[in-house]
């Protein structure tokens, strides 16, 4: 039995595969990949992945302290680069919009240096998704080149980079009314 669900989640593949929950849980890079099978959500999953980013940094940002859970995020980016390839491989879809590892990973880095205030949240969501989904000059145009994990990653990475250049300008202004 076993061997016949190896055999269905292999790479050589010829038509896309549509993962499921046995998918998730057959390897440990799936399940990551997946957000732990968030990813199987069938509307928005990306949306449902960047929620899913919220109560686990929150975890994360109780036990550790700011330099501990760059680090961690770091290891928790590269550790993308290699699920995301093999998920993608395996589902002979490179970037399946299943796997949202991406946004989860991209959206703590932002929570990382984003108010705790609601609203500043509210709007880092926003952000967020609107430059995941969007894919602004070069988010597009390494989304199209880049294929495999780091293609994967390093779009989101970008959303994220985007959204807080774009909080951070609010700040300023935010900051600069306050002045006078």
């Amino acid at each position: 039995m076993i061997t016949s669900l190896t055999d269905d989640y292999s790479p050589r593949r010829q038509i896309p595969r549509k993962p499921d929950i046995t998918f998730v849980h057959i390897r440990f890079s799936h399940f990551i990949a997946m957000g732990a099978g968030v990813g199987l959500i069938r509307w928005a999953p990306g949306t449902f992945g960047t929620l899913a980013a919220i109560p686990l940094y929150q975890l994360l940002d109780s036990l550790f302290d700011p330099v501990a859970l760059l680090l961690i995020l770091d290891v928790f980016f590269i550790s993308g680069i290699w699920a995301c390839g093999v998920t993608g491989r395996a589902l002979d879809s490179p970037d399946h919009s299943g796997m949202v590892w991406d946004e989860i990973v991209a959206f703590m880095l932002v929570l990382c240096f984003t108010p705790t205030h609601w609203t500043w949240l509210l709007a880092a969501f926003l952000l967020f998704r609107f430059f995941d989904i969007v894919k602004p000059a070069p988010i597009g145009y390494l989304d199209k080149k880049l294929k495999g994990g780091l293609g994967v990653m390093l779009d989101d990475l970008l959303a994220a980079f985007y959204t807080l250049l774009c909080l951070a300008g609010w700040k300023s202004i935010v900051m600069f009314e306050s002045y006078f």
